[in-house]
């Protein structure tokens, strides 16, 4: 997986070039100006598809992705390219997000991340699924497991999917 800062960003300012195959590569990062303070990015991405994996069928989704950056940050435009890169890719709900994740812990090592799909229904059933990271032995592993317990404590309701 690339770690680009920004003084090799590729995909910015540039005309897209979209990959039709799952592409970690495409993701880049630059870095944070404020290691001092803990703060949350929310990026919130509400074109996601992907295909599910038995049928074929096109899934659509919004996608929450928050982190707490430690020393790098994803850049915004490589992640639209990096997400729009699972529009072919066959892989259930819970899959897309726990992959996702896991790439951005690999290129950025965040302090801490979530990531929520809200996947629109079909037959009948929503599927969201939610996880996330704190970096092991710090205060963030704790927030983690918190968060794990209490992420759903005030559900949405869901009438406009």
């Amino acid at each position: 997986m690339s770690n680009r800062t920004e003084e090799g960003l590729k995909a910015l300012g540039k005309k897209s070039e979209y990959s039709m195959n799952y592409n970690p590569e495409v993701l880049e990062t630059f870095h944070n100006k404020h290691l001092e303070n803990d703060y949350f990015v929310k990026l919130n991405c509400p074109e996601f598809t992907s295909l599910c994996p038995i049928t074929g069928q096109p899934d659509f989704a919004t996608i929450y992705i928050s982190y707490i950056p430690d020393e790098l940050m994803v850049e915004s435009k490589s992640l639209k390219l990096y997400l729009f890169s699972f529009r072919n890719h066959g892989d259930f709900h819970e899959d897309c997000v726990n992959i996702i994740m896991k790439d951005l812990i690999r290129l950025m090592q965040p302090r801490y991340i979530e990531v929520w799909g809200k996947f629109t229904p079909r037959g009948g059933i929503s599927i969201d699924p939610y996880c996330n990271y704190g970096k092991p032995n710090t205060k963030y592993e704790k927030m983690a497991e918190q968060r794990l317990w209490w992420h759903d404590l005030n559900p949405e309701k869901v009438d406009n999917r």
